[in-house]
């Protein structure tokens, strides 16, 4: 007992089979490891991280995937947009360029007409200056015939008549 009291007393750590605590722990966790590697065990976890590796990576390839799906479809509808904006533009200068003729068109209709009329005006004005002129000449002509109807009625005699006979007829036999 003195022996026991001694090792009590150092404070020594047990010991079975002459090994201490230490020792054991260790060959417990051997024979754990052992178990666990004869059973299969790191096989199953590499597999599952495995799996979980492909899972990972196809979800990255779908993604990758997804990305130039979405870059494909931004590029294509840039290119539409940049196509309508084009086209936009187009049709906006035709519309312009069509305005811009309309416009022209219609000024020159326009000057034309205001010409057509200017001379339809003036053709009418000569014509009635031309008509008022005849009507004058008219009148003047039936004034002068009656004036000259009276002048004669009233100085001519038949001595005078006599005598442009008779010139009449001495021109006649001369030509």
């Amino acid at each position: 007992m003195a022996n026991l009291t001694l090792i009590f007393a150092e404070g020594a750590a047990p010991t079975a089979f002459g090994m201490d605590a230490t020792v054991w722990v260790s060959i417990a966790m051997l024979v754990f490891l052992g178990i666990l590697i004869w059973k299969g065990v790191p096989g199953a976890i590499g597999a599952m991280l495995d799996k979980r590796i492909a899972e990972i990576s196809k979800q990255l390839n779908e993604a990758e995937a997804l990305r130039l799906d979405a870059e494909s479809l931004k590029a294509e509808y840039e290119a539409k947009l940049a196509t309508a904006t084009k086209e936009a533009d187009d049709m906006r200068a035709r519309a312009e360029a069509e305005a811009e003729a309309v416009i022209a068109k219609a000024k020159a209709d326009a000057t034309a007409l205001i010409g057509r009329r200017k001379q339809m005006a003036e053709d009418r004005i000569a014509a009635a200056e031309a008509g008022a002129l005849a009507e004058v000449r008219s009148a003047t002509a039936k004034a002068a015939t009656a004036a000259a109807a009276a002048l004669i009625a009233e100085k001519h005699d038949a001595n005078a008549d006599k005598a442009l006979v008779d010139q009449a007829i001495a021109s006649v036999a001369k030509g």
